[in-house]
């Protein structure tokens, strides 16, 4: 049986010898060295891409390509190897150190009898552009006796007055909430001129101006934003009205050029020039701005999905989307139709019930759910106070979580699936027997395959569905609406259900519909679609891709990139996405390997 040691030693030999083959351009050698299965996933620092390549050819192709500019070297074990559990039973794991020609890197390897199965790279940081933090932090403030000193808080002015007017930005982020601020203070902390905009009073005010029932579906240890943590006393679940307070403050001590009130109405790429016309209005000004890049950051959703439907004109009652649902404060008493039964359509049929609403939900195909306690149990292990009392910090989970390649996910999930069926059966139970209709995916591998794969699809019980269960939100499952009356929906088996609201918890587009309305429909047709994988299950048609498309990576489109996801990715991605623009500022060479599709 192999000891601790044995395995710490395996991995080191491991380790040397693919050093040493890297060294002397060995690609063979290298790529001999995985085995029959292997995955490399990559995060920039080979591919100046977010990418992963499968098997030995596509490893060796990668290698062929980037080697001798790449001039990988310094490869070291940190600290000890473990072995897998579960799927990964047997795997002899380990996380090291390695530097480039320009970074440096961090990233971990799992062997399988002596050969490499998955392999992760990430750059860390670029050599000369390190953030100054710790002891190479800032002075401040500049001792002595200065006649005609600028003090901090004129420099802020300064700057806030001039960037986007006598000084332009290098990037533009269109999009103020988590993902925009996150991406703004990882560039600030890089030096890189940054302007964020975003069309709503105040930062925050995205969430300010939900229904009062919301509140983030994950808990507190995964929700962080880059350097600043949530303090120790922070609960487990945000309410939103909470978390619009902390991204207010958050822009505010992050030090973030910020312009509210601001609506991005076009934008075009001249490529003489290298650069964007970027035409705003703010606080009804227009601007003209002219960034080197441009980031889209409005989440991981489009624009959002409203039914064209028959009647709709006719009906006299109120009708919106769920991105315009408010609260439900006007509808005591009243009859409501939810028209979905993923995250958005429990939570509003909830908040609507909570007020005195007759609600009644729609669910128009099978829906994942799965109760927020046990997914915290079984889906975010990593973490919790658990995993920080075992001295995995919040960076530690994200690189964890990302070294396993996507094509390994459903396997990795499968078997956790099954154990959150069998704990909360008596749950389904219920559920089945009001007729809500539930999956587990396609191939039963649960919530986290079927958010990469559509971004949809599931609901995280934090209280709907007990409603649902015991009858207090009536349920229409298994049918779609034929058409409306002025004071009916009238659904396709030909039942009606009397109506004075209609909720359309219908889902959003792909996040290139902002590309196609801000920039062009060429535009968004070369970049082609954002999220999936290409898993060819249901709305993530194939080929393959492997990764999320167009997510926190070159585009089709130079300048063009896309940031977003949950906030466990956008505080992770935003790493990359601002060392790739840091990058390109600096002049530094960053030829892309592997360049996503633009087709699906």
């Amino acid at each position: 049986m192999t000891t601790h040691d044995d395995s710490t030693a395996e991995v080191a030999d491991w380790l040397a010898n693919f050093s040493a083959a890297l060294g002397r351009g060995d690609v063979p050698a290298a790529s001999a060295l995985f085995g029959d299965e292997a995955y490399w996933r990559d995060l920039i620092a080979f591919t100046w891409n977010i990418a992963t390549l499968e098997g030995q050819s596509g490893i060796a192709a990668m290698l062929l390509d980037t080697l001798a500019r790449v001039q990988p070297r310094n490869w070291a074990l940190d600290g000890e190897a473990s072995k897998g559990q579960g799927v990964a039973e047997g795997v002899v794991q380990a996380w090291f150190s390695f530097e480039t020609s320009v970074g440096r890197g961090k990233g971990h390897v799992r062997l399988k009898d002596g050969r490499c199965w998955t392999l992760f790279t990430t750059l860390q940081e670029l050599k000369g552009f390190e953030e100054k933090r710790g002891e190479t932090r800032e002075l401040g403030a500049e001792h002595g006796a200065i006649r005609g000193r600028r003090n901090w808080l004129d420099a802020q002015a300064a700057e806030a007055a001039e960037l986007g007017y006598q000084r332009q930005p290098y990037c533009l982020i269109v999009g103020g909430g988590q993902g925009g601020l996150g991406l703004g203070a990882r560039l600030k902390q890089l030096g890189v001129p940054t302007l964020i905009v975003d069309k709503h009073a105040q930062a925050g005010d995205a969430w300010r101006k939900r229904y009062k029932s919301l509140c983030l579906h994950d808990p507190v240890w995964y929700d962080h934003l880059p350097y600043l943590p949530f303090p120790d006393h922070w609960p487990v679940y945000t309410p939103k009205d909470k978390m619009g307070d902390w991204l207010e403050a958050y822009a505010r001590l992050m030090e973030l050029n910020y312009w509210p009130s601001t609506e991005c109405l076009s934008a075009s790429f001249d490529e003489a020039s290298q650069q964007w016309t970027v035409q705003v209005m703010r606080e009804g000004q227009p601007v003209t701005l002219r960034p080197r890049h441009l980031v889209l950051a409005t989440g991981m959703s489009g624009r959002p999905r409203v039914p064209d439907l028959p009647g709709a004109a006719l009906f006299r009652g109120r009708q919106h989307h769920s991105s315009q649902h408010s609260g439900g404060e006007d509808f005591v008493g009243k009859r409501c139709v939810v028209v979905g039964s993923n995250n958005s359509a429990h939570d509003i049929a909830a908040d609507l019930w909570e007020y005195g609403a007759e609600v009644t939900m729609l669910q128009r195909s099978p829906t994942l759910v799965v109760r927020s306690e046990t997914q915290g149990r079984y889906g975010r292990l990593l973490y919790s106070e658990a995993a920080l009392k075992a001295g995995i910090s919040t960076d530690m989970a994200d690189l964890t979580v990302a070294s396993i390649p996507y094509r390994l996910v459903p396997k990795f999930q499968i078997p956790v699936c099954a154990q959150i069926q069998r704990d909360d059966a008596l749950f389904y139970d219920r559920l089945r027997a009001v007729g809500f209709q539930l999956t587990f995916g396609q191939d039963e591998s649960g919530l986290g395959p079927m958010y990469l794969r559509r971004g949809s699809g599931y609901y995280i019980d934090v209280g709907a569905s007990e409603l649902i269960a015991d009858g207090r939100i009536a349920l229409k499952s298994g049918v779609g609406i034929d058409r409306l009356t002025e004071d009916t929906v009238v659904l396709s088996d030909g039942s009606e259900l009397p109506a004075d609201l209609v909720v359309y918890a219908t889902g959003y587009g792909s996040m290139t519909g902002w590309a196609e309305a801000l920039i062009s429909p060429e535009v968004a047709e070369a970049v082609g679609p954002c999220w999936g994988l290409g898993s060819d299950t249901t709305q993530d048609p194939g080929p393959w891709e492997g990764e999320l498309r167009n997510m926190w990576k070159p585009t089709r489109q130079t300048g063009l990139w896309f940031h977003g996801g949950n906030l466990a990715q956008s505080r992770h991605y935003s790493r990359y996405l601002a060392l790739q623009l840091k990058a390109r500022m600096e002049g530094i060479d960053t030829p892309v390997y592997g360049l996503g599709q633009s087709a699906a």
